[in-house]
């Protein structure tokens, strides 16, 4: 392995050993804790424009796996870890290490990292922290990072620009994609659901013409506030007309479309096993948890909004619900991919409120 070096924005260096595609790249760096479902982090929609550190210390044991993406064209810049596994592939569904995949999508990788040391920096520093993945630590490199200018229209850059079916037997849903990961269509598969995913921008009438039982507005990556208003005003309309069930950045928006003020938070918080609270019955569950901005509680207006979840480590609000419509929404993936599969009945807690509009 040839040497490679991350450097942050702030003039900090750290030095390892490179794999994956010898790529120079730009991005946010960001920490995820968890301890397996690599694949399906690298593959997420909510890391485009990111550098992902993984904190468990030895990182691609297992291999690619075929039926685990959560996307087709990976958005994430960049991987780094404290050990990468020594494994050969194989034939059959697992036919890639880690290695050889991030060559296959040129995305640059460094192992040999003092990952504890790069992660209390992050936290040091705080907010959004941009990074390279460089050969050379030089003064050059320092200057392209500093003149580098990370997109703010992340959703667009990820979300399908087309409408397309996802076909099944029950009840009519549409997927409002904003960075839309495949564990969403793998749940409501799971319910047999006749799915129909369009574009961020698609407007009310466009949606209703589909005569949907339920709209899920789907996680994605950056900033809320980056959307157009014209999205708060499709949500606001929608959750009068038909069941609505928000995700990660549409949770967000959902929040954002009742009014509420939605802040970055200082350190983003990646990871699974997360604890969560439900208020309603006091029980803990554990989830999935990838986020950078969170809902100001005090923002919630109680005449039309009440809160559901909290997180058990920080007290931030992770769930929604209306109290004049069927329209709730969570700040978790609550289809787990990866991760524990604890908060999934909720997509069936969705699909009874679908039976309304069946029945009328």
């Amino acid at each position: 392995m040839v040497k490679r070096y991350l450097i942050l924005e702030d003039g900090t260096v750290f030095e390892g050993e490179g794999f994956g595609a010898p790529a120079v790249t730009f991005g946010e760096v960001v920490f995820n804790t968890a301890m397996t479902g690599y694949q399906e982090i690298i593959t997420n929609p909510i890391y485009h424009n990111q550098i992902v550190i993984f904190t468990q210390p030895n990182v691609g044991n297992s291999l690619i796996h075929s039926n685990v993406y959560e996307s087709i064209e990976p958005p994430i810049k960049g991987v780094i870890v404290r050990s990468l596994a020594n494994i050969t592939a194989q034939k059959g569904r697992h036919r890639m290490t880690l290695d050889q995949y991030l060559n296959l999508i040129n995305v640059p990788g460094i192992t040999n990292v003092d990952t504890r040391a790069l992660i209390r920096k992050l936290r040091e520093i705080g907010g959004a922290v941009r990074g390279s993945i460089v050969p050379v630590p030089d003064a050059h490199a320092f200057d392209q990072l500093h003149a580098t200018v990370l997109t703010s229209q992340q959703v667009a850059q990820v979300a399908t620009p087309k409408p397309y079916p996802n076909p099944g037997v029950g009840r009519s849903i549409v997927v409002v994609d904003f960075g839309l990961k495949n564990g969403i269509l793998r749940e409501l598969s799971r319910r047999k659901c006749n799915i129909t995913v369009l574009p961020y921008t698609a407007t009310v009438d466009q949606i209703m013409r589909l005569d949907p039982d339920g709209v899920v507005l789907s996680s994605g990556p950056g900033d809320p506030h980056s959307l157009k208003k014209s999205v708060l005003k499709m949500i606001q309309e929608l959750q009068e007309r038909v069941p609505l069930f928000g995700i990660g950045l549409g949770h967000e928006l959902f929040a954002m479309a009742n009014g509420v003020q939605v802040d970055r938070v200082p350190v983003e918080i990646h990871g699974m096993n997360h604890p969560i609270k439900e208020i309603i019955t006091d029980h803990v569950v554990y989830a999935n948890q990838g986020a950078g901005f969170q809902i100001q509680r005090e923002s919630v207006n109680r005449e039309n909004l009440f809160v559901t979840y909290v997180d058990m480590l920080t007290g931030a609000v992770q769930g929604l619900r209306h109290r004049r419509y069927p329209a709730f929404s969570v700040q978790f993936f609550p289809d787990g991919s990866p991760g524990p599969d604890e908060t999934d009945p909720l997509f069936d807690e969705f699909m009874e409120m679908t039976r309304g509009t069946e029945e009328d």
